[in-house]
Parts: C-alpha cells; structure tokens; sequence
C-alpha cells in the first residue's frame, strides 16, 4: 500500500465512472445478451471509501489494504468472471476478462493475484450457479479458464515491480552509505584529533586564567559555570564524535549485508559476543548503568560473531533511543539453552511498538514513527538487517510488545 496508495485516487474515479457508463455501452451502443446495473452500481459505490481514503479516520486508516484487496477482487476477478459466464462466454467478455486479469497483474503482487484469482473466480462460478437455469459450463469455459490461468502464472512470475523497488532502495541505500562515510569519517577524525590536541593544552590555559584573575590581572571575566562546564567540554566532543563514527558501522553494515558470509562460518560463543557489544559500544551517560545481563547459561553458535555484536547494537541502540523519556527503564538481555534450541531474549520496559506497526518491523525499508528499526537516517534497515543475520545462521528473531509496557526480542539459534 506505500506504492498503491498514491494511485488509489485516479483508480477510484476510473472505477466509479467506468462501471455505469459501461452498462451504457454494453446495453445500448453494442448489446450484449446480458447486463446487471445493480453488479455495476454496487462497483461504484464500494469506491468511493477509496476515493476519500484520505479523510478516514487514523483508527479506520489501518484497515485500508484489507478493504483495497476486497472490492479489487470484486471489481476484477469475480465481476468479469461472472459476467462472462452469463454472457454464455462471448468474445466481448474473453476479451474483457482477459484485461482485467492483465491489470490484476499491474495492481497486486505475485501472493495477492494468485488468491484474489482462485477467490473471484470461485465466489463468480458459485454465484452463476445459483442464478443460471440452465448451468452450462462445458469445454469453452474450460479452455478460458486455462488461458487465464496462464495469463495469471506467467504474470505472477514476472511481477517483478516489488523486488525491482527493493533492488533500486538498496543501491540508493549503498550509495548514501558510502557518501555518508566518506562525507563524515573525515571532519570526525578532524574533530577527535583537535579535541585530543586541547585537551592536552586547556587544563593549562584554565589554570593559568584562574591564576591571572587570582593576580588581579585584567582578562575578560569567564562566568564560573562555563568554566566548569569546559572541564568536560572536550571529552562530550570526542565521545559524540566517537558515536557518530560508530552510527557510519552500523550504517554501513547494515546496508551492505544482502545474506552470505564474507568468511567461512565460525563457532562462536554467545557470552562473548554480548559482553564484546557492550564494551564496544558508545553508551552516553549512564546508559551502560541501565542493562542487565544474565550470561550464566552461554551457549556456541555458528555464525559470525562481528556480525552479531552488529544485531546486538542495532537493538540496543533502538531500545536507548526509546527509553530516553522514561527514567526507571531498564535492558534485559537473558540467555537461555535446551535440548531443541538456544535463545537470547532481549527485553527492554520503554515505550513499546504500536500493534498496528508490529507486523511489519522487520521489512526492509519500511519506517514509522512507532517503530525502531531506523536505526539512521530513517532507513528502515536495522531490523531488516538483524533478520537477514539470524536467517543466514539458520536462526530466527521475533519481537512481542505492548505499547507503553515493554519490548521483547527472541532470537532463537539452532545447535551448532
């Protein structure tokens, strides 16, 4: 629906207009042995909603794509299968249901256009059935269904728009990645060395200041909180400097990780990956103070353990990030072995994920303002990324959450 829904508003209109002026031409201008107003006006009324799917209220706007895929299937498959069956199958119909196969191939993907077509077409035979005296679905009507069958597998094969969009995200996605880098590692490096070189001279100019005012010297007055706040101005800048290099990693890590292993597939331990995260990673002030670990059962997998400790930030840095208004939250990170798996669960107490983002937190590309996986710039990758590591371990991640209670990720690793 991130792609459709720009084009809902002109489909709509067209759908609305086309269904009774072709009653018109199909019962006037070219007569055909049969037409249906009330089939054609209940088409037109189910889109309006879609015509005004702007104005609906937020709570009825979840429901959108339910509602999209239901009146396309009765505007598509089920409207011009039926018709053409109660048309004794006339080549006006073929041709017709023929196009809108053609253009359940433009508005679905490859899983919606399967289902909408067995459903339609099923749901219109059933009704033909009902209203027909007699039933006559001999060989010709055979023959449609196979060449529209074929119309419908070949075009589901060949829908190739969604992983195009996906292929066309993940280039742009690589080129900001290396932009990003070279445009930043650069004045980051810049800024770290000039923050290590000051701090080297300033203690001295501060006391030498504090010695001149105790002189009586004439030097320009320094309010006393500034000067207390310079005491630690240089190692904010250095240690915001070093986050800023590690969020360009993560970025770029997460980006660059399509599935595959660079390297052969080691034995790793658990423990040793989360305690390599938490030391590695550039926790703010007090930040490190409100993880607990629980380590005891530790368990090996076969993976890469770089590329977990990169799982382990992109979650901590989401859970940080939504935690920050709420100062008794706390980070559990648990793990646990048996005799079928072994997991990690990693829990946090923040502002959870709303129920309607939830199911899609680990799509690539897709953000929310309810969801954490844009880890930078809104990407929408971190996530994506940590299911994508999991999968190539033979693993899987899973996430529960209640809004305004807690988060929890379970990531399951086969034995090694």
């Amino acid at each position: 629906m991130q792609y459709a829904e720009k084009r809902l508003r002109p489909f709509a209109i067209l759908a609305i207009v086309g269904f009774p002026l072709y009653y018109y031409v199909w019962h006037n201008v070219f007569p055909q042995h049969y037409e249906n107003l009330t089939l054609r006006l209940v088409g037109s009324v189910l889109f309006v909603p879609i015509l005004l799917h702007r104005h609906w209220p937020a709570a009825a706007r979840r429901y959108l794509p339910h509602y999209w895929y239901a009146v396309v299937l009765y505007a598509l498959p089920f409207f011009f299968t039926f018709m053409l069956l109660k048309n004794d199958g006339s080549e006006v119909w073929v041709e017709s249901a023929l196009i809108a196969a053609f253009v359940m191939v433009l508005l679905l993907d490859w899983l919606m256009l399967v289902l909408s077509f067995m459903a339609g077409v099923g749901i219109a035979v059933l009704a033909y059935c009902l209203t027909a005296d007699p039933v006559n679905l001999g060989s010709p009507y055979l023959a449609h269904l196979a060449i529209f069958s074929f119309a419908i597998a070949i075009g589901a094969i060949a829908n190739y728009d969604t992983a195009r969009i996906q292929v066309e995200q993940e280039r742009a996605m690589l080129a900001t990645a290396g932009s990003v880098a070279h445009e930043l590692r650069t004045p980051m490096l810049a800024i770290r060395a000039g923050a290590a070189g000051l701090s080297r001279f300033l203690p001295v100019l501060l006391d030498s200041y504090d010695l001149a005012k105790r002189s009586g010297l004439d030097v320009p007055k320094i309010r006393l909180a500034h000067l207390y706040s310079m005491h630690g101005a240089l190692e904010r800048i250095e240690h915001e400097a070093l986050l800023s290099n590690s969020v360009i990693d993560m970025l770029l890590v997460n980006a660059r990780f399509t599935g595959g292993y660079t390297q052969h597939p080691e034995q790793c331990s658990m423990a040793h990956c989360v305690n390599v995260a938490l030391q590695r990673y550039p926790f703010r002030e007090l930040e490190r103070s409100r993880i607990q670990c629980d380590l005891a059962d530790d368990f090996p997998f076969q993976g890469s353990d770089t590329l977990m400790v990169h799982v382990l930030f992109n979650l901590i840095k989401n859970a940080l990030r939504f935690m920050r208004s709420i100062d008794d939250a706390q980070i559990s990170i648990r793990l646990a072995r048996s005799g079928k798996a072994n997991r990690l669960f990693f829990r946090d107490n923040g502002a959870g994920i709303e129920p309607d983002a939830l199911p899609h937190i680990f799509t690539r590309f897709y953000t929310s303002s309810a969801i954490t996986d844009d880890i930078s710039l809104g990407a929408g990758i971190g996530l994506a990324f940590c299911r994508d590591v999991l999968r190539e371990m033979g693993g899987t991640i899973e996430c529960t959450s209640t809004k305004n209670s807690h988060t929890e990720f379970v990531l399951t690793f086969p034995l090694p």
